[in-house]
């Protein structure tokens, strides 16, 4: 393993990691010494990625928590302190879309579940986190925005709202916290081969006009947005907090 990534000794959490993008990162993670809570709704959900991670060599265990309910988040902090005695790292990454068309014509029920989630889900983590990290002296956040919240994405208007909100989160939490000891920043991935974003990549006709504007035209893979997240959690990142990096093949310097 590479000293300059090792994270061994260190206790992360990864929200919505048992699929997709969250997935791949609890997976990096763990492959470079991190113990990680693996995280979603159901902890029966996260089975086989904590699984997979131990079968490597890994350490991980599974712990149900619903970004969406405070309490949920409240509970999830208390048990990884009272279980690990710390945390070090906190990705944020789970999200939901369950409105897509005209934002004018979207329903306030989607609205508010969407904002729950992305925005005030991140919140309220961030927070948590970030106290609990301060006792150890310190630690890293990483969001999980998207490249909707800079170049809003069609019918995608609400998810694209709180991305953008995302953004500014990690912006303000990275003034914040620096004097705690505590690290923010944020991802900003393109379209990336999930099942969250399987209606666009099988679409040929919508795929190919987005990869019209990606210089690298193709889609990310999960593991491309873990290698940015390692680097941010990693040693090597310790003077990098407040930044914004997107990990899109180039989408939004077109």
């Amino acid at each position: 393993m590479d000293d300059t990534f090792d994270l061994g000794g260190k206790v992360a959490l990864v929200t919505g990691a048992s699929r997709g993008i969250g997935e791949a990162i609890a997976k990096s993670l763990g492959a470079h010494g991190a113990h990680v809570v693996v995280s979603s709704r159901k902890a029966e959900a996260c089975a086989r990625v904590v699984s997979e991670i131990e079968q490597t060599g890994g350490r991980a265990e599974a712990m149900a928590c619903h970004i969406g309910e405070p309490s949920q988040i409240a509970d999830a902090m208390q048990r990884i302190e009272a279980s690990c005695g710390r945390l070090d790292i906190l990705v944020n990454n789970a999200a939901t879309n369950p409105y897509f068309g005209p934002v004018v014509d979207a329903d306030l029920g989607a609205f508010q579940k969407t904002v729950d989630v992305n925005i005030r889900g991140f919140f309220v983590a961030s927070c948590a986190a970030a106290k609990l990290m301060q006792k150890n002296g310190g630690g890293a956040i990483v969001n999980v925005a998207s490249i909707s919240g800079v170049v809003p994405g069609p019918n995608q208007g609400i998810y694209s709202i709180t991305k953008a909100a995302v953004i500014g989160l990690t912006k303000v939490f990275a003034a914040e916290c620096a004097t705690m000891g505590v690290r923010v920043n944020a991802v900003l991935p393109g379209i990336t081969e999930t099942r969250f974003t399987t209606a666009l990549v099988e679409d040929e006709a919508l795929l190919g006009h987005y990869l019209e504007h990606v210089p690298m035209r193709r889609v990310a893979q999960p593991s491309e947005i873990a290698g940015a997240v390692l680097y941010l959690v990693s040693p090597v990142a310790t003077y990098t907090t407040g930044a914004c990096l997107p990990v899109d093949g180039g989408y939004l310097v077109k």
